[in-house]
């Protein structure tokens, strides 16, 4: 089957919404590899297109620290996707997509106030990897630089960046002979709030005449800020109708979708209206790792109940280790709020009822920990004795969780409506 590119795919949504069928695409953050697998499977089961949106922390050129799931760099993200798709005898369509690319977009980078030219040059050394191997998206976010806080980077800036950092982009694929891909511009405001319709539309002008000007490609997807954003396990934002619809149709006048960021969460009455919105792609990434751990500790549960019982003779130490190892990991701080961000881990591991919060927020960061690890295979194994597929357990749940979105936004036959 040809594979069409993601600008091909817009457009054709777009002709498809003059017919009256409207749909959102969805991107799911790689959080797992069982994540993979579950959404392969149901993406194969229902006929419909799959984003995998990956940040430079999960996913990144070894040389700038690899990512923390699977330890995948770009080579390895693509190559075991295309082996589980492989595995599960998936031949729909999926895109590998950067979510969040640009300088100080790794923790570490922005922690270590990098120079702008070097924070630029990494930058460019991770698309350059997105880019060899097939990614077919890449987002171009200028906007987190750790010598400007507690404000928004002035638009003007945004703007030399991204173009800088598309010009470059476009000459290396030229320069390689590689097909065309896409380009995501914008960012959320992490804060939560809307990205007001003058701002967005200014931006997306000043924009795309300088890219035209430069016989630069415009961008597939620009970010704006509907009102969602998540902490905790919720979303905590307040999502405007209002707002979201106008972004929208301002994007499509310039042939560009609207995709919105930190999705997680949200509640159904609020997603099924997006397709009716125009919104035309929502990432989704915490909530599935929420998910998945949530499945493990199900499992612990039964665990414990049946070694209590007597049924097993043994039992893993998954909870306790993957609660260790997901405090350790320091990530909390960025889900968690109020003055809780302030904690140690100490403070963390000595509260249990925070504990258990932290587990089940972060416990996807502590996947490839080798202690976890092999916590969870003894927990297979005693599932195993009481006659249950552990593993099938996890990934179905999963797949539930990635199919409330699949029916919201309509998305069951969208890849043969766009291929015929």
């Amino acid at each position: 089957m040809q594979k069409m590119n993601l600008r091909e795919v817009i457009d054709k949504m777009f002709i498809l919404e003059k017919t009256g069928f409207q749909t959102t695409l969805l991107g799911i953050g790689p959080m797992s590899k069982n994540l993979i697998i579950a959404s392969l499977e149901l993406a194969k089961e229902k006929d419909f297109p799959i984003l995998f949106i990956a940040s430079r922390n999960q996913v990144d050129a070894k040389e700038l620290g690899g990512g923390y799931v699977c330890n995948w760099d770009q080579r390895g993200f693509q190559e075991d996707i295309a082996q589980i798709a492989k595995e599960v005898d998936f031949t729909g369509l999926y895109y590998l997509c950067r979510d969040h690319g640009g300088p100080w977009q790794r923790d570490n980078e922005r922690s270590s106030h990098l120079p702008e030219a070097i924070a630029m040059e990494l930058a460019k050394r991770s698309y350059i990897e997105d880019l060899v191997n097939h990614f077919d998206l890449l987002h171009i976010d200028p906007t987190k630089d750790p010598y400007i806080m507690g404000k928004s980077i002035d638009m003007e800036v945004v703007i030399q960046r991204t173009i800088q950092l598309i010009e470059y982009v476009e000459m290396e694929r030229k320069w390689r002979n590689l097909p065309e891909i896409g380009y995501e511009v914008g960012t959320e405001e992490t804060n939560g709030g809307l990205t007001s319709q003058e701002s967005y539309e200014i931006f997306i002008q000043q924009l795309t005449k300088e890219l035209l000007v430069k016989g630069l490609p415009i961008p597939v997807f620009i970010v704006g800020q509907t009102g969602t954003l998540t902490r905790l396990t919720e979303n905590v934002g307040e999502f405007s109708y209002h707002s979201s619809k106008m972004l929208a149709d301002t994007a499509k006048k310039y042939g560009v979708g609207l995709k919105e960021h930190n999705g997680d969460y949200l509640e159904d009455y609020i997603i099924l209206d997006h397709p009716s919105l125009s919104i035309t792609a929502m990432n989704v990434a915490p909530e599935f790792g929420y998910i998945e751990t949530k499945a493990y500790l199900e499992l612990v549960r039964l665990e414990e109940k049946e070694y209590d019982n007597g049924r097993l003779k043994d039992k893993s130490n998954l909870k306790a280790v993957m609660s260790r190892e997901a405090a350790n990991s320091g990530r909390w701080k960025k889900w968690l709020v109020g003055e809780n961000i302030h904690l140690s881990v100490t403070d963390i591991l000595e509260d249990a009822k925070l504990r258990d919060k932290v587990c089940e927020i972060c416990g996807h960061y502590t996947y490839e920990h080798k202690d976890v690890k092999r916590e969870i295979t003894i927990l297979y194994a005693n599932m195993a004795v009481l006659g249950i597929d552990g593993n099938r357990y996890v990934l179905d749940k999963i797949k539930n969780s990635i199919d409330r979105y699949v029916q919201c936004f309509n998305l069951q036959g969208l890849t043969s409506k766009l291929l015929n």
